[in-house]
């Protein structure tokens, strides 16, 4: 393995990490739809506020979302917009114990 091919590993490790958190996914999930206020995430998400502003600031430095200040709030949206496309391969691609099958 090259040192330009470890680097590139280690990149797509790191936004695989931000993931792997289900209330950053969720997060992710959420803007998938519209951006969203930190004090919506917030109640939405059941957590307090410094929990939830530490999930933001884990996917905003993946390159997940970026944020957008506009007087006293602030607003994210989703940058990796691919995440649509991860989400439902794996959902598809992959046996999921809680999509229902049809068989009982």
């Amino acid at each position: 393995m090259t040192g330009v091919e470890k680097q590139r590993l280690e990149y797509l490790a790191q936004i695989f990490k931000a993931l792997s958190h289900p209330a950053r996914l969720w997060i992710a999930e959420s803007l998938l739809k519209q951006e969203r206020c930190v004090h919506e995430l917030v109640e939405e998400l059941g957590l307090n506020f410094s929990t939830v502003s530490q999930h933001l600031s884990v996917l905003k430095q993946a390159g997940i979302i970026e944020d957008d200040k506009r007087g006293k709030n602030v607003y994210y949206r989703l940058k990796a917009v691919c995440v649509r496309s991860v989400i439902r391969c794996l959902e598809e691609g992959i046996a999921n114990p809680h999509r229902k099958s049809g068989k009982e």
